[in-house]
């Protein structure tokens, strides 16, 4: 059995890596070691996460999905996370989070009868964590439609600021070559944002190019 932890954090200016500190304290109060970690910054809402999908790859039947919070795994609609579920039941992997106490048994092996117990429980506190994180990100997400509407009648929304010395730092690690798993590891930006940098360093060549013709 190993030991898998996925850290999520939602935009490219968060720290994916912040809940590292506590994954690791859980993992040895129990004696366990994390054999990988899978960081990303992508949207919970989202489906599409390459590193988490990386990380089920790379699982055995019996491995340890081990997250901070339900909803660093799924913020996602009811359909989405149905597929998410039967992408991991396949997979034959145990979800751990530090806020489901009833997860927690499932890090240590155990008696069949008592591990299937265990596991049909924590899939029904699964299935209702999810369906709370959901209502969450919607209700946030309503919540700053609105205050962004209120804003923008008032004359106060100015928009996100751009983080102009990591998309700097970005750009300068793509012109020197880096790909672009290196570059997300280092900045902790998303594939979005270095998708788009990368778009508009081929437009300045290609401005650049038509100027010498």
């Amino acid at each position: 059995m190993f030991v898998r932890a996925y850290l999520r954090a939602s935009t490219a200016e968060q720290d994916a890596a912040r809940a590292r500190t506590a994954l690791d304290a859980f993992a040895a109060e129990r004696g366990l070691r994390i054999a990988a970690r899978y960081l990303e910054n992508e949207s919970g809402a989202k489906l599409h996460r390459p590193e988490l999908f990386r990380l089920l790859v790379d699982c055995e039947p019996g491995d340890v999905l081990l997250v901070e919070q339900v909803d660093r795994l799924s913020r996602l609609t009811s359909s989405d996370w149905t597929k998410l579920r039967a992408e991991i039941d396949a997979k034959q992997v145990r979800i751990v989070a530090l806020d489901l106490p009833t997860s927690w048994s499932l890090a240590t092996p155990g008696d069949e009868f008592t591990a299937r117990m265990l596991a049909a429980v924590n899939g029904m506190m699964l299935d209702v964590l999810a369906a709370v994180a959901r209502k969450d990100y919607e209700d946030r997400r309503r919540r700053q439609s609105e205050g962004t509407a209120r804003a923008k009648v008032a004359g106060l929304y100015k928009g996100r600021p751009e983080n102009k010395a990591r998309n700097s730092a970005i750009a300068k690690m793509l012109g020197d070559g880096r790909t672009w798993r290196e570059v997300m590891a280092a900045t902790g930006c998303s594939r979005n944002l270095l998708a788009r940098i990368a778009r508009e360093q081929r437009a300045a060549r290609e401005v650049a190019e038509r100027l010498q013709d």
